[in-house]
C-alpha cells in the first residue's frame, strides 16, 4: 500500500489535528465542467489511492465522480460522471447523486452517498475496480443522508449509520445505526447519537452527521462527524470524534466537547456556502500513527487534515461529553 498523505505538525502549533500547509488540494475547477468539487471519498487502491468525487456542475447539477491518485494529493479526476450498471436491482433512478463515502469490504469497494430518488436517501453500489460500478437497492426511504458503512461485518452482518433528515436544509439531525444481512435490507434501526445541548456544546447543538469509515482502535470505533450550530449567519459545520463500543456500535463511550476541526481558513470561510468542515474520508496508519482526513471546505473545494490516531484517541477520552 502506498504511504498515506502526510505533513509533520508545524511549530508552535498544540492542536490535536491541523490543515495542510498547500490546501485546498482540489480546486473548484479541477475538471472542465465543475462549479464545485468537495465533501468526497478517497481509499487505498493498487499501489496508490482511488476516491469517489462530488462534482457539481455549472449548472449546479449533483453528480459523483471517479479519479486517481499516487500520493493522496495530486488528482486525476475523469471527466465524465459515473455510470452505473444494475447490481442488485433493475431500479437504478437517480435525480442527483452527492457527499460520497467509499469503504473496502470482504472482495470489493464500496460507494454510499445521498441519492435523489423522491428526495435524498442513500444510495449504494459496489465496483471492484472503480471502471464499473454497480448500484444496487437504495438502503432507505426518503428522508436520509450520510450513509456510512463499517469496514466490516458487525456480529455477521453489514452496518451502516446514517441520519434521518427532510427534504430541505435539515435543522435537525441525530446519527442511527441499521443493518444488513445481505446489503439489499435494513433493519434493526437503533440511534447512536444525538445532538448535543446547547449549554453542554453549542457547535453541535442543530444536527450531527457520520463523516468518514469509522476506524476500528484498541478503544472502539473512533467515528469522526460533523456537528453543526445554526448561527444569525445560517449554519456552520465543524468535525468532533465520538469512540464507539467495538460489538455493540451503538454505544457511545466518549464523544467530544469541542471540536477537533472548525471553519476558520478563507477557503473554509468563503465559498458557494461559507463556514463549512465535511469531512467524508480518513486514511490511517497504526504503524505510523497517522490519521489523514479528506473534508469539504465552503461546499467548493477539497481540503486535508493531519493528526496522530492516537492523540485524538486520547483527546476524544479526555475532552468527552
Amino acid at each position: 500500500m502506498a504511504n498515506i498523505p502526510w505533513q509533520d505538525r508545524p511549530e508552535n502549533c498544540n492542536d490535536v489535528m491541523w490543515r495542510y500547509s498547500q490546501n485546498p488540494i482540489i480546486d473548484r475547477y479541477a475538471i472542465p465542467s465543475s462549479n464545485s468539487i468537495f465533501n468526497s471519498a478517497v481509499v487505498p487502491f493498487k499501489d496508490g489511492f482511488a476516491g469517489v468525487f462530488r462534482c457539481d456542475n455549472k449548472a449546479v447539477q449533483m453528480n459523483i465522480f471517479a479519479g486517481f491518485s499516487k500520493d493522496g494529493i495530486n488528482w486525476d479526476i475523469n471527466h465524465e460522471p459515473i455510470v452505473m450498471q444494475a447490481g442488485n436491482t433493475e431500479m437504478i433512478d437517480s435525480d442527483y447523486k452527492y457527499d460520497p463515502r467509499v469503504v473496502f469490504i470482504e472482495d470489493r469497494y464500496w460507494i454510499t452517498w445521498c441519492n435523489g430518488y423522491h428526495g435524498p436517501t442513500i444510495g449504494i453500489a459496489y465496483t471492484f475496480d472503480f471502471v464499473e460500478f454497480f448500484q444496487c437497492e437504495n438502503a432507505f426511504l426518503p428522508f436520509n443522508r450520510n450513509g456510512v458503512l463499517f469496514p466490516k461485518k458487525i456480529n455477521g452482518k453489514y452496518a451502516m449509520l446514517s441520519r434521518p433528515s427532510d427534504n430541505g436544509h435539515t435543522p435537525f439531525g441525530d446519527i442511527y445505526i441499521s443493518y444488513s444481512p445481505d446489503m439489499k435490507y435494513w433493519g434493526e434501526h437503533r440511534c447512536v447519537m444525538k445532538v448535543a445541548p446547547f449549554q453542554d456544546s453549542a457547535w453541535q447543538c442543530t444536527k450531527i452527521g457520520a463523516g468518514p469509515i469509522p476506524i476500528l482502535t484498541d478503544e472502539g470505533w473512533l467515528m469522526l462527524y460533523h456537528g453543526v450550530i445554526n448561527t444569525c449567519n445560517g449554519f456552520r459545520y465543524a468535525m468532533g470524534a465520538a469512540i464507539l463500543d467495538e460489538n455493540q456500535p451503538d454505544k457511545v463511550k466518549y464523544r467530544t466537547q469541542p471540536y477537533l476541526l472548525g471553519p476558520a481558513e478563507m477557503y473554509e470561510l468563503a465559498g458557494d456556502v461559507p463556514n463549512v468542515v465535511f469531512p467524508c474520508a480518513a486514511l490511517h496508519d497504526y504503524e505510523e500513527d497517522k490519521l489523514a482526513v479528506y473534508y469539504g471546505a465552503a461546499d467548493t473545494v477539497v481540503a486535508l487534515a493531519f493528526g496522530k490516531l492516537s492523540e485524538v484517541v486520547e483527546f476524544t477520552k479526555n475532552n468527552s461529553l
